[in-house]
């Protein structure tokens, strides 16, 4: 330990931060707000160990030395800010950094103007970004609102050690300051804290690229399951979810309906107003069977303007009123947002006995589909029975 030399491994932590920051965006892309942020972060961190290591070269105690230090700090501790909020992003939290931010300003306006005050700097800068590091690992330790990996916990571990290091070289710096004089001088805290700062430095960095590669596959499951278009789901998840919903009614003894609609006319539609418009009426269409469902009826766009929804534990009389109230939210949004009005036919079917299957249900709902349209549309037919016009 005692040949060690801290400069060396200070000035190799920071070229690492560099090549980190270049690299960090060739490998993650600016796809989304928690990549910038993570790249910001670093970016930011390694301008502050740069701006540290300047001051070292000038007056000690002048201005350039104090302008330096006081930017260092600043980018040091914004930094952990937008770590903090990539954070929150990966692990399904809306972004709340209240926190950090508040240290962030207290420690580095505290710092500028303590800076005459070397115990008090050391200890107020070193306490300081130890307690917002504490925050930080303390919302990680949170559940998140997705599924994670493991680099969660690979980020709470770093960043602890990191935050006790802080801590000894507050107390240490603040109350033991013939013991340590200066931040690079060959003491033991210093070596720790040079060692450890290498370390958690690349396997932080390892657990960002791990974070956004779970995002990265959340988004890829996402985009395979949504229909580009309207944000509904596709035909293939909405069968797949549809079919262990069946189930669960069969196994639970529940009612449960299907709901088959067509827009009316659509290809007229989209000759006289354009594929714009007729975008904006798929879109309009989605919004509206968003708003009239309850928390767990499926719907998704089964393809080009067809659309089916299934109703959890509804008998025929819910089913029939879903359709009622699509068709009244219809009729009072069409007009305004695309000009006309939009309507539609639908067919419905239950769950007549324990060996039906989706395949089956969709089958006469598409019988009863069919003769809602040969009546002139705008209706919705029950297989066998009449319902709404």
């Amino acid at each position: 330990m005692q040949k060690i030399d801290v400069f060396s491994l200070f000035i190799a932590m920071t070229l690492n931060l560099s090549i980190m920051a270049v690299a960090l965006p060739y490998f993650m892309g600016r796809v989304n707000r928690a990549a910038r942020y993570a790249q910001t972060g670093i970016v930011l961190q390694t301008a502050g160990w740069i701006c540290l290591f300047s001051s070292s070269a000038v007056e000690r105690g002048g201005w350039a030395d104090h302008l330096l230090s006081t930017l260092a700090m600043g980018c040091v501790s914004s930094g952990m800010v937008f770590n903090a909020m990539a954070f929150q992003i990966w692990c399904g939290r809306m972004v709340a950094v209240r926190a950090p931010i508040t240290i962030a300003v207290l420690m580095t306006t505290g710092y500028s103007i303590g800076f005459s005050d070397y115990p008090f700097r050391v200890g107020w800068a070193n306490g300081l970004l130890a307690l917002q590091i504490a925050t930080v690992v303390a919302d990680l330790c949170r559940p998140p609102k997705v599924a994670v990996g493991r680099w969660r916990w690979l980020l709470i571990i770093c960043l602890t050690i990191q935050m006790i290091v802080l801590a000894c070289r507050a107390v240490l710096g603040a109350f033991y300051t013939a013991e340590f004089p200066n931040f690079f001088g060959p003491y033991l805290v210093n070596r720790v804290f040079a060692l450890s700062s290498n370390s958690m430095m690349v396997l932080s960095v390892v657990a960002i690229l791990l974070a956004h590669r779970d995002e990265a596959a959340r988004e890829l499951e996402r985009l395979a399951t949504l229909d580009g278009l309207t944000g509904a789901l596709n035909r293939r998840a909405w069968l797949l979810q549809s079919g262990i919903e069946l189930a669960g009614s069969v196994r639970y003894r529940q009612p449960i309906g299907l709901l088959l609609l067509d827009l009316d006319y659509f290809k007229q539609i989209n000759d006289t107003h354009g594929h714009a418009v007729g975008d904006r009426a798929l879109q309009l269409f989605v919004t509206g069977l968003r708003t009239v469902s309850r928390t767990g009826d499926l719907f998704c766009r089964y393809g080009g303007e067809e659309f089916c929804v299934l109703l959890k534990c509804a008998d025929l009389a819910s089913v029939t009123a879903y359709d009622q109230r699509m068709r009244q939210w219809l009729a009072q949004h069409s007009p305004q947002e695309l000009g006309f009005k939009l309507s539609y036919s639908a067919g419905i079917t239950m769950r007549e006995h324990d060996g039906d299957t989706i395949d089956t249900m969709l089958q006469r709902a598409d019988v009863a589909l069919y003769e809602a349209k040969s009546q002139g549309r705008g209706c919705t037919l029950a297989s066998p029975v009449r319902l709404s016009a």
